[in-house]
């Protein structure tokens, strides 16, 4: 399989997948399947921890993309390629061959939990972000930890951009709780982390796009946390749904990375929409007028990157 590597390495769950740009044609699907294991299911909560320094407008940013992904509400009705439209390639995991039956999945936003003294310093490992999640509710609910552009987090830029995994919850014997973890590349590499909204580290080289926020760090955190949160749905224990193997698997966004719109390959991102006031480039809209660049995801239903233009 052709791949050109644009910049770092995204570890999803436990394993290393790549950040490149595919086209859809490239990417061999055959192997993608079900693993018979749980999805995440029944009305879940996104709870957003803030470590570090964040602008109240780049929370917006963040807030409004999890609030955006609710088709529900009249506003749903008088956006075109919303962010919930988006959501629908997720859905479809929930009504394909053995998992028909399973009960869907509802995401709402939950509580906000700052951390703006750094409580566990500026370098953080793996086990410090599992302990952060922690603070979370662990009961229907995925705690996703946001990590500001000052904070260097192991494999951080080296070899990942963001994680999803889980860890044991406080309730009944047994039980579990998902989580995520995104860190702020501004300052540290936005070519690996942020792209298209800056020049990559590796492979071919293109002008960058303008970021729909005018945030490069939080567009950049946008795209990956979108994909993230497509993976902790539909593999939120290493068993669910992915491609390859268990140690390294490509999920429902990381299987796309680097498609955002038809006609896609290396250093171009797609047929996109742009902001006439702003030149920001986005393919979806969400709650209070925000746009964002969301990344393809793969359908089950097509075995091909689905992409909303």
């Amino acid at each position: 399989m052709a791949s050109y590597v644009l910049g770092c390495l995204l570890l999803l769950a436990v394993a290393f997948v790549c950040l490149e740009a595919r086209t859809n044609q490239t990417q061999d699907y055959t192997s993608f399947q079900y693993h018979k294991g749980a999805l995440l299911t029944g009305d879940v909560s996104i709870n957003l921890i803030w470590y570090g320094q964040f602008k109240p407008s780049q929370r917006a940013i963040v807030t409004d993309l999890v609030a955006s992904l609710s088709s529900s509400g009249p506003w749903f009705k008088t956006h075109q390629s919303p962010v919930a439209t988006w959501w629908k390639t997720v859905e479809k995991y929930y009504h394909v061959g053995k998992t028909a039956k399973t009960r869907g999945l509802t995401l709402s936003l939950g509580e906000h939990i700052l951390d703006e003294g750094y409580s566990m310093g500026k370098s953080l490992t793996e086990s410090n972000l599992k302990a952060l999640a922690a603070k979370g509710g662990q009961s229907y609910a995925v705690n996703v930890v946001l990590t500001s552009a000052d904070v260097a987090v192991q494999g951080f830029c080296m070899n990942r951009c963001g994680s999803h995994g889980s860890g044991s919850g406080s309730g009944k014997k047994g039980s579990k709780f998902a989580y995520i973890w995104v860190g702020n590349s501004e300052t540290q590499c936005p070519g690996q982390c942020a792209w298209p909204f800056h020049s990559p580290v590796y492979g071919p080289q293109s002008s960058p796009l303008v970021a729909p926020n005018n945030d490069v760090g939080l567009d950049g955190m946008v795209i990956n946390l979108a994909s993230l949160l497509a993976g902790t749905a539909t593999n939120p224990f290493g068993d669910g749904y992915y491609q390859g193997p268990k140690t390294a698997p490509l999920e429902a966004g990381s299987a796309c990375t680097g498609v955002y719109g038809k006609g896609s390959y290396p250093g171009y991102a797609g047929e996109l929409l742009v902001d006439a006031t702003t030149g920001g480039s986005y393919n979806a809209k969400g709650l209070n007028g925000r746009k964002y660049l969301l990344p393809a995801l793969y359908d089950l239903k097509t075995s091909a990157c689905s992409t909303l233009f």
